[in-house]
């Protein structure tokens, strides 16, 4: 649905201008010059915060040996991050109008994400997620207050899809509760019905009519937050590294994780961006089943961080776990990320079945790095920058025989 009488949100202002309040009409899904603003690329970067903090609780509880119950809990933890995150962005792209109640509305849902990263260490440390649903609530109540407004300036089947949205979050809301109220050994049970509950909500209030979301903002938007998620990743490791040299004086033993760490983000990077994508975005099915997967792209990519913390804290003597353990919190995050990249991104792109078989092949290549005890970083690192090269090499070499086949074409 276009909206001609709507004023372009990323119209030029001049400076110092004042933003009237208008109607939250949906923005056109041919939008010319759709891009990211200032206040969606600050949105990220709060959100971040509170990604760091579950990674960092991820690491303790695996430098513990307490891999299982740490892993639940991240899982957890980064799914009220995730959802919150990608409801708001997929909003932003249909109803983006950046006037003040816009933009009060959203610094409220950043607020909320603060709050949530503040509870973070007592969910891992001692299961108590008030704070963590306190944060997520004051989130998801502030995006059912734009689906109201949005529900307010549309009509038709556009007011019944935003109606559905701002009742199905809310009713999810309450049964959160069960986080706070029942005992601890229903609690993982309680997250599993309200996420898949959760899910649920957008298919259902879109089977009517669908929002207008740009698929080219869409695709900046995950591949910004990517970039983000990315770079937290290497920041968190160089901490670590740097931790460990000034304290223990381990450069020798550190150089191998971290030349291996470097090259995985970098794999990670180069692999994810290597092809545009939002051509592929073309329907709310396949962007439903993009969008949700990007779930273990955004978690394992930061699990890698957390791992590569992991695998420095072992090799200094302040983890208590194995080095087969502390290899494989950095190749099975590595190799997850490897999968679901290919699966949602490469795969719609690949040419042949060499070129298919290059990522699913790098996992189970990086999965095997995990038995090669002080250097499986190192070889992990080398197999994933494989992957590119290797990727690289024969999509140039398939581009030169079809230059080769078009030149030796008749010409008509």
């Amino acid at each position: 649905m276009t909206s001609s009488s709507t004023p372009a949100p990323d119209s030029p202002r001049t400076p110092g201008s004042r933003r009237p309040l208008r109607r939250l009409a949906a923005r056109g899904r041919g939008e010319v010059h759709r891009a990211a603003t200032p206040l969606e690329l600050f949105f990220d970067l709060c959100f971040v915060v509170a990604i760091a903090q579950a990674g960092m609780q991820l690491v303790h509880a695996v430098a513990e040996g307490h891999a299982g119950e740490g892993i639940l809990n991240y899982a957890m933890v980064f799914f009220a991050i995730w959802w919150a995150w990608m409801n708001f962005t997929w909003f932003a792209s249909a109803y983006d109008n950046d006037d003040v109640l816009y933009r009060v509305v959203t610094l409220i849902q950043i607020a909320g994400v603060l709050v949530l990263a503040a509870g973070v260490s007592r969910a891992f440390e001692d299961h108590e997620f008030l704070a963590v649903l306190l944060g997520y609530v004051i989130m998801r109540l502030a995006l059912v207050t734009q689906w109201l407004r949005a529900g307010r300036s549309s009509e038709g089947a556009e007011r019944t899809m935003a109606l559905r949205y701002a009742v199905g979050v809310l009713l999810c809301q309450i049964g959160w509760l069960g986080l706070v109220l029942l005992p601890e050994d229903a609690r993982p049970w309680v997250f599993l019905v309200m996420a898949i509950l959760e899910m649920c909500v957008p298919p259902y209030a879109e089977k009517d009519h669908p929002t207008s979301w740009h698929p080219r903002h869409i695709a900046e938007r995950y591949g910004l937050f990517t970039i983000i998620v990315l770079g937290e990743t290497i920041a968190a490791a160089t901490v670590a590294v740097k931790t460990g040299i000034d304290e223990n004086d381990a450069l020798g033993d550190l150089l191998p994780i971290a030349a291996g760490g470097l090259l995985i983000i970098f794999a990670a990077w180069w692999i994810y961006f290597v092809v545009p994508i939002h051509g592929h975005l073309r329907s709310n099915k396949q962007a439903f089943l993009w969008g949700y997967g990007h779930y273990l792209v955004f978690a394992s990519a930061a699990a890698i961080g957390a791992g590569l913390e992991v695998a420095v804290e072992q090799v200094v003597g302040k983890a208590h776990i194995s080095t087969l353990a502390a290899s494989a919190a950095v190749t099975l995050p590595t190799a997850l990320y490897l999968l679901t990249v290919w699966a949602l991104h490469s795969r719609h792109f690949k040419v042949g079945i060499a070129q298919q078989l290059v990522l699913p092949t790098t996992a189970l290549l990086v999965i095997c790095c995990t038995f090669l005890g002080d250097w499986a970083v190192l070889a992990a690192g080398l197999v994933s920058a494989g992957a590119v090269a290797t990727g690289e090499t024969l999509t140039a070499r398939r581009s030169a025989r079809e230059r080769g086949t078009a030149a030796r074409a008749p010409v008509a």
